[in-house]
């Protein structure tokens, strides 16, 4: 793409679908989704052929265990590279994933499965790594700014996660095995201050977008990663009780018109109530 041409032409082929993909990411701002087209088509003609560059990128996921044995469970089950108090490996789009043992102290988050034993069941989040040129580019927004611990660890009252970055010269591509952004939890109250910092701090967020499920802020930390601040609540509850959760697609009410055209697009998720073992009666 060497030439302002080719921009019109991407336009002109893609311009209004492009625009419907972030309006709807926008949670039905338009003015969200006409300033982020708007910039993005501006950066593309401002950095000519540059445009291929691709942007820093969330690489891997890492989930806690409870102990050795459990990495050589999951091991086991899904193979990877297991070393030291890890196990890496991919999921089927070439994400890395990796196990990590869990010495942090938080509560657990134990996932429930009737193939896993508890005791190898995962316990929650632990971080995320990503790719950047410049470490300590984004250390006065992650530690002064949003609070980080020294090594990047974000810590809320129950859990907590890192975000590690790892060096490298060459910049990935975002697309099927990388991950869009990582999201960060605050509560309903506090969610409109955290806007008011960030832009304090020089990052640039977006207006606070209702999801119906929980509200967001998005912004760019300075290593080009996607960060997104979002509420606790109003929660999953909304609409549906808690027993049923996750037993059908559940739409916000703006975009249950689309539910024909969406569920057909989807893969199917097993119903994981169906397959459980029936607990046993009470005597």
């Amino acid at each position: 793409m060497d030439d302002a041409h080719d921009y019109d032409a991407i336009w002109r082929g893609s311009g209004a679908a492009i625009w419907r993909a972030v309006y709807a990411y926008a949670g039905g701002r338009r003015d969200v989704a006409d300033d982020a087209v708007s910039e993005a088509f501006a950066r593309m003609m401002a950095r000519g052929a540059a445009v291929r560059e691709p942007e820093p990128y969330l690489y891997r996921v890492a989930f806690r265990v409870a102990s050795t044995e459990s990495l050589d469970f999951w091991h086991d089950r899904v193979g990877g590279d297991l070393s030291d108090g890890s196990l890496v490996f991919t999921d089927p789009e070439g994400l890395s994933l990796e196990l990590v043992i869990d010495d942090s102290g938080d509560e657990p988050l134990v996932a429930k499965h009737p193939e896993i034993p508890d005791e190898h069941a995962l316990r929650g989040f632990a971080g995320v790594r990503a790719y950047t040129r410049d470490v300590d580019a984004s250390r006065p927004l992650l530690e002064g700014t949003l609070g980080f611990e020294p090594g990047f660890v974000a810590r809320g009252d129950r859990r907590s996660g890192f975000y590690v970055y790892d060096e490298a010269e060459r910049r990935g591509v975002q697309g099927a095995g990388t991950v869009h952004h990582v999201a960060w939890a605050s509560t309903m109250e506090d969610h409109e201050e955290w806007r008011t910092v960030v832009e304090r701090a020089g990052a640039r967020p977006t207006p606070v977008i209702d999801r119906f499920y929980f509200r967001s802020i998005y912004f760019r930390e300075p290593s080009g990663v996607l960060f997104e601040i979002a509420t606790l609540g109003p929660g999953f509850t909304t609409d549906e009780p808690l027993e049923h959760l996750g037993e059908r697609l559940s739409l916000p009410p703006d975009f249950e018109h689309l539910r024909d055209r969406v569920e057909p697009l989807l893969t199917p998720l097993p119903n994981p109530r169906a397959i459980q073992p029936p607990s046993p009666a009470p005597r």
